[in-house]
């Protein structure tokens, strides 16, 4: 096993990234924890309140309306943006140049813009000139647009999400798929297992460390969705589209309301962690069960 020559050298390695993570996320934390005990419009002196921006968040109902819009918008870009990806990645997990070219075009959506995404999928989700808001139109599904109606909006950016980020989740996905080795199947074939069989027995499993990655990187660009809502909907219609990070920016820049959104922001925080730490726990769960198997 190599080791450093000096003890302190892994550290000096690791301290550009640790200053990085000290002055834009440890440090910005610090001073939103410190705001939200503060009353503050950006134009009078702040005048400290405590924990009355807490305790408001709850009483008025906002915090449980936004967790639910929130919650809502991730479960359903977490389940699509997996399922399609592991869909996708065992569909082009083979050789030749249109599968690659497949590959290309199915993450290409990726790596475009969030505003760009968002005005090209207003304008097909759109009720009258929209290709896609026009066929859901006739099937008597948002008649006035996706984006107009409280019951559909919210779903509509989560399927927009989900468009834009499967392609992540299928390059993760197909990387996982290749480093199974062929050995597996074949043994399996041997046993008598069929397509599912093999799928159920060896594919799954082993994609399970695949799965908790994918899964929890979904869950944080879910939960940081801004640009999408910003553009498409702003938190409308009549609130249904105003996520966590939405509603902070809201408090901030609209309403003038640093101290409330800085305890939004620990609060989203805190809710992060918790989430985090919930997948994780499930994951090494799954993996204590299949190693006992």
């Amino acid at each position: 096993m190599l080791r450093p020559r000096n003890r302190a050298h892994p550290y000096l390695m690791l301290a550009p990234t640790l200053v990085l993570l000290v002055v834009f996320f440890i440090l910005p934390l610090g001073v939103a924890g410190y705001r939200s005990a503060f009353s503050w419009d950006l134009l009078t002196p702040p005048r400290y309140v405590g924990a009355s921006n807490y305790t408001r968040l709850f009483a008025s109902g906002e915090l449980l309306r936004t967790l639910g819009t929130t919650l809502t918008f991730s479960l359903v870009v977490v389940i699509g943006s997996m399922l399609l990806g592991l869909l996708l990645a065992m569909a082009v997990n083979r050789p030749g140049k249109f599968v690659g070219f497949i590959r290309a075009s199915v993450f290409s959506a990726y790596v475009v813009s969030w505003v760009s995404v968002a005005l090209l999928w207003m304008w097909l989700l759109d009720a009258n000139a929209g290709v896609v808001g026009r066929m859901f139109a006739r099937l008597g599904i948002g008649e006035s647009g996706l984006l107009a109606g409280p019951s559909t909006a919210l779903y509509a950016l989560a399927g927009v999400t989900v468009w834009k980020i499967t392609g992540y989740s299928m390059v993760i996905f197909l990387a996982g798929l290749q480093d199974i080795p062929g050995e597996m199947y074949e043994a399996a074939a041997l046993d008598g297992a069929g397509s599912w069989g093999r799928f159920w027995n060896v594919t799954w499993p082993l994609l399970r460390p695949t799965t908790a990655f994918v899964g929890t990187s979904s869950l944080i660009i879910s939960f940081q969705a801004f640009d999408v809502v910003r553009v498409m909907t702003q938190g409308g219609p009549a609130g249904s589209t105003s996520v966590f990070v939405y509603a902070i920016y809201e408090h901030v820049f609209l309403n003038f309301r640093l101290g409330r959104a800085s305890a939004m922001v620990i609060v989203f925080f805190c809710l992060l962690m918790m989430l985090t730490l919930l997948q994780l726990w499930a994951w090494r769960l799954g993996q204590r069960g299949f190693r006992e198997r």
